[in-house]
């Protein structure tokens, strides 16, 4: 077997145990609930959805992390792990569209809409909107609390005052503050200091999404293995640039991506009102009257298709859209650089630069 057909088995083999882990985790808490009652089955159901499929970045970053600290292929510890990080994932999206008002996620709706499509439909009473977005927190809480549970399980490499429990600590914390600062943007932004609008910008992104969508999960698993604190070191100064990047792609796919390939409306984030550094560059760029049509507009509901597309010009014609995709180049070579610094066998580190790879040149 060539070194590429071995990454590309024992990567899919990993996936594919994280997938049987979160099916038997998710099977033995349904029955627990249906014991409590049968209708809390529509939350169970909404986060089986939602932990099915997906990109497993974060769980594969755990698992090179692991493998590239000398962990064993496949092993138990290392599968758990990937499914603590996806239940993870699950109560942030589930949360984060609650925050945004969005109402897709993956070409779906999302938790908090199913919801309110669930009351619509059975002709329950009172408010669908606010039924919807607390049976979504409700379930958001949930996964959270899965999250650790699946977490504890791992044993001793995660126990209390581990390396691995403060990194999974840190993570959770440093989300809920990036997510904070994310909504604290949207609504002072307008009135706050324009020239700081870009650093605020990129604060968010670290924190809400870098360090969480790749920095903290890579480490997690060289944490797990017993990585060294020199490793761990350059694990961060590999991921965590890859991890801006990734958010960088992911606001410009929030503007210009092809809602096939998203899984969004188009202009969603305009919508939405997000400040993103994609946002704030244009604001810095533009002229005065573009920008206060700008501050004017973003994050109205009615936002038209006009008016998202006079948006997207501006940002384009500014010249923000051209530097937030260097911006992208520069974090990209950044971690590529770090990455070629690591001391690790060639398959982790041949792995880790295909994840990078897909991470800043993806379409959706």
């Amino acid at each position: 077997m060539s070194a590429a057909e071995q990454l590309r088995h024992e990567q899919a083999d990993f996936v594919a145990a994280v997938a049987g882990e979160l099916t038997g985790f998710l099977s033995a808490k349904q029955s627990v609930m249906a014991a409590i009652s049968p209708d809390i089955e529509p939350i169970m159901g909404s986060i089986s959805n939602l932990v099915t499929g997906g990109k497993r970045l974060r769980a594969l970053m755990c698992y090179w992390g692991w493998r590239g600290a000398g962990g064993a292929a496949e092993a138990p510890e290392v599968v758990t792990a990937g499914t603590a990080l996806e239940l993870f994932q699950a109560a942030a999206l589930i949360h984060d569209d609650i925050i945004d008002r969005s109402d897709t996620r993956r070409g779906g709706p999302s938790v908090h809409r199913s919801f309110s499509q669930l009351h619509d439909a059975q002709g329950w009473a009172l408010d669908s909107e606010r039924f919807g977005q607390a049976a979504g927190i409700l379930a958001g809480d949930l996964c959270l609390s899965f999250s650790e549970e699946a977490f504890t399980d791992i044993g001793e490499r995660a126990a209390a005052r581990s390396t691995a429990r403060l990194i999974f600590n840190l993570m959770r914390a440093e989300v809920m503050a990036g997510q904070y600062l994310d909504i604290l943007e949207e609504v002072a932004g307008p009135v706050r200091d324009r020239a700081g609008a870009v650093h605020r910008a990129q604060s968010i992104i670290r924190f809400k999404s870098a360090k969480y969508s790749t920095e903290h999960p890579l480490a997690l698993g060289g944490a797990l293995a017993g990585a060294s604190t020199e490793l761990l070191r350059g694990y961060s100064a590999f991921a965590l640039p890859l991890g801006e990047a990734f958010q960088l792609r992911d606001d410009v796919l929030g503007v210009f991506g092809d809602p096939q390939t998203t899984g969004k409306p188009a202009g969603d984030d305009l919508r939405e009102g997000k400040r993103t550094v994609l946002v704030a560059l244009a604001l810095e760029q533009a002229t005065a009257a573009e920008s206060a049509f700008i501050d004017a507009r973003l994050g109205h509901q009615d936002l038209t298709d006009p008016e998202i597309d006079q948006i997207r010009t501006i940002i384009a014609e500014s010249g923000a859209l051209q530097a937030t995709e260097v911006l992208i180049e520069q974090f990209g070579a950044t971690a590529y650089e770090a990455l070629a610094a690591l001391d690790l066998d060639e398959l982790p580190k041949t792995a880790l630069r295909r994840l990078a790879e897909v991470t800043v040149s993806r379409a959706a």
